[in-house]
């Protein structure tokens, strides 16, 4: 049996991948922070749904395409991680890059994110293409 907060990931995931704002704005915090690393018009830090979801929907203005693929899920009742393959294209070059998402969760919600690419030079030459 699946850990609560892995089952709120993936259908988390399974949203996002159908842009579902509403099914994700359920899932998440009002006051929810989102920390993306690396080089990309997505990093930064982003504070409170209208932000992170601001950010969200610039995704497919700024990438031909975005998919995600989980490798792995763990949580316990503080915190999720999940083992993500995202595949990115941008300027006619597609990339695919390992990453770790780290998850708060309190109550059911996520309350802050990071999103961690482990190659950091690999995902700043696709963007700087």
């Amino acid at each position: 049996m699946a850990h609560p907060n892995e089952e709120l990931l993936r259908k988390g995931y399974d949203a996002f991948a159908n842009m579902d704002i509403e099914a994700i704005a359920e899932m998440f915090a009002d006051d929810v922070v989102w920390h993306s690393y690396g080089d990309s018009p997505f990093s930064g830090d982003f504070k409170g749904q209208q932000e992170v979801f601001g950010m969200f929907a610039t995704i497919p203005q700024k990438t031909e395409s975005f998919s995600q693929e989980i490798h792995d899920v763990l949580a316990n009742d503080d915190h999720a991680v999940a083992l993500v393959n995202q595949t990115i294209a941008v300027n006619g070059n597609e990339m695919t890059f390992e990453t770790v998402h780290l998850y708060h969760v309190k109550d059911g919600k996520v309350t802050e994110g990071w999103i961690v690419p482990m190659d950091q030079a690999k995902a700043a030459e696709l963007w700087a293409q």
